[in-house]
């Protein structure tokens, strides 16, 4: 139960109030739990739009986008930023890359970066919105959270302090896949729009770590939250793409 708690309490702005200082094993299985937060954000996002399906779709996509970044409390989206602001502003420097992710102050291309996302994600869910394909607002939280597993399953933690280092030391590694693979599947439940999201997904998942092993030679916390922000929006805008082509399928 404590895995769970500390998953909850680390990606969601619930009111999670732990007994005891969690080890280091506790820790690393809490990745464990990162897609089933993802499907509680899901399902809660999934019911908000059922609920509120008369309001105008401006709205309700405005109002859904707020909630989905108040659930999380912003964190992933500050990984992203501190991600972009270091690697334009680290050039091509692993040390001053780092050190740049290190520095809370926001830069422009940090904030650029917001932006983009959330206009992306913001027109995502509008288009989602009208073509009423709500169930599918379940399944985007659910893939971003794969990326910590993936990456800390295949991808050297660069820092040597954190939590990061004993998450990548002490990760149940056969566990870590099954899930991976088990959550991946579920995509299959959309048809062809599923499977082709699920490939893209993959697909940016792999760049992303040729990405940081050529700048950092790894990853950090920070790359980890700006994947798991990158992988759910591309999924989010594939699959409504997607959905235009396949949308029989659906």
């Amino acid at each position: 139960m404590t895995p769970f708690l500390i998953a909850l309490q680390f990606l969601t702005t619930f009111p999670i109030q732990l007994k005891a200082m969690p080890t280091q094993q506790q820790n690393a299985q809490s990745l464990l739990f990162y897609p089933v937060i993802g499907l509680i954000i899901g399902l809660i996002l999934f019911a908000l739009a059922t609920l509120l399906h008369v309001l105008p779709v401006v709205l309700l996509s405005s109002i859904i986008l707020i909630l989905w970044i108040w659930l999380t409390g912003g964190l992933h989206l500050d990984g992203l930023a501190d991600t972009a602001d270091a690697w334009v502003g680290g050039f091509g420097d692993k040390q001053r890359t780092l050190e740049i992710m290190k520095d809370p102050a926001c830069g422009p291309i940090g904030v650029l970066s917001l932006i983009i996302l959330c206009l992306i994600k913001w027109s995502a869910i509008y288009v989602l919105l009208e073509k009423q394909l709500y169930s599918a607002l379940i399944l985007f939280p659910i893939l971003g959270r794969l990326a910590p597993l993936f990456l800390f399953l295949t991808t050297k933690y660069v820092r040597e302090k954190g939590l990061g280092s004993s998450i990548a030391v002490f990760i149940p590694k056969k566990w870590s896949i099954f899930i991976f693979l088990l959550c991946l599947f579920t995509t299959v439940y959309f048809a062809w729009v599923g499977i082709f999201t699920a490939l893209i997904f993959m697909l940016t998942l792999l760049y992303l770590r040729h990405k940081f092993i050529q700048r950092i030679g790894g990853i950090t916390g920070d790359t980890v939250g700006a994947s798991i922000e990158i992988t759910e929006s591309l999924s989010l805008l594939s699959f409504m793409i997607l959905s235009f082509y396949f949308i029989r399928s659906i």
